[in-house]
């Protein structure tokens, strides 16, 4: 066993793994806990190539798979020893031992076919992320105020479009859009939240620019439009829907659909369920809360874990594609 100076073994949270955060949500950098300092890596393929790592933690990356996400369709004639040589450097770039007689982390190591980075005890802002948002989704019935205060620390660890100066490749393109989906989830999420909190003087502003970032998302516009409705805004919740209708049509030659088109009409009908309900008292339902948070995480862990299958499915196809491809023909 590895001992520190004083005689006494390396506690697990004094390992550098243990104060590692790799960061996804916004420029890419591996950042230090204790210090609040963060390391980035100096180029767009070191970037790339750390990025493509963190997102399939502990699984094996091929070469030939590395290879196309750093450099498409036009690898260099070297390429193995190219990225054998990205990978060296980001091999330096990642936090060592803290201190003489630390246990050192081995983070990426080489295999036959490729290179498998393992995160030990490091973290993921990423998994935070769908950690927060997943109980932040599971509190929004039972606790909306409780839900918002989550959903919004969730939103708090984006700094910036996901895998920012890093999308080149089809691993860190992907793992892009589907992290913006679930921002843009955990945004509907948080308003809904706040509807039911009673909270629609307060968030028409932000909706507002929601509406003009993303004109084709129609949960915005509902949203919104429930808002200015119990703000006593009738004719702008109305003048939301015509807005939407057009950005629509003009965009896309659809009108909207069912969803809000059934809020306009109740809008017109001043329906009784679009009356802003009264604030539920603090810290009601707690037993029911607890146990929504411990589902919700496990849905969030099912999720990834499906992710992960889907990624394992698509490389065996391109596997096996590529061995039926070298068989022999027969006529």
């Amino acid at each position: 066993m590895t001992v520190l100076g004083l005689g006494r073994a390396a506690p697990p949270e004094a390992r550098a793994d243990a104060n590692t955060e790799f960061r996804l949500l916004g420029p890419v950098e591996v950042h230090d806990v204790r210090t609040g300092t963060g390391i980035a890596p100096p180029g767009s393929k070191q970037r790339a190539l750390l990025s493509a790592f963190v997102v399939h933690a502990g699984e094996l990356l091929s070469v030939d798979r590395l290879t196309e996400e750093l450099w498409g369709d036009a690898p260099p004639a070297n390429s193995a020893n190219a990225l054998q040589a990205h990978v060296a450097r980001l091999r330096r770039l990642l936090p060592g031992p803290e201190s003489p007689g630390d246990p050192a982390h081995e983070w990426i190591s080489t295999l036959p076919t490729g290179y498998l980075l393992s995160l030990g005890r490091a973290s993921t802002d990423v998994d935070t992320f769908h950690r927060l948002s997943a109980q932040g989704r599971a509190a929004a019935a039972t606790d909306p105020g409780y839900a918002t205060d989550l959903l919004r620390r969730a939103l708090g660890l984006w700094r910036g479009p996901a895998l920012q100066d890093s999308r080149y490749g089809p691993i860190c393109t992907a793992e892009a859009d589907r992290l913006e989906e679930n921002r843009l989830s955990a945004l509907e999420t948080l308003y809904d939240a706040s509807l039911r909190c009673a909270q629609h003087g307060e968030i028409t502003g932000e909706l507002e620019k929601l509406t003009a970032d993303h004109p084709l998302r129609e949960r915005f516009y509902d949203l919104l439009m429930v808002a200015l409705y119990r703000s006593g805004r009738q004719a702008e919740a109305l003048g939301v829907y015509e807005r939407a209708r057009r950005r629509l049509v003009d965009a896309l030659g659809i009108e909207p659909g069912p969803a809000l088109r059934g809020r306009m009409e109740a809008i017109l009908n001043h329906a009784p369920d679009l009356t802003a309900p009264s604030p539920a008292p603090a810290g009601s339902g707690p037993m029911v809360l607890d146990d929504a948070l411990e589902l919700g995480g496990e849905i969030a862990r099912l999720q990834r874990r499906i992710e992960d299958l889907n990624r394992e499915q698509e490389a065996l196809i391109r596997r096996f594609d590529a061995l039926v491809a070298r068989l022999p023909q027969t006529t």
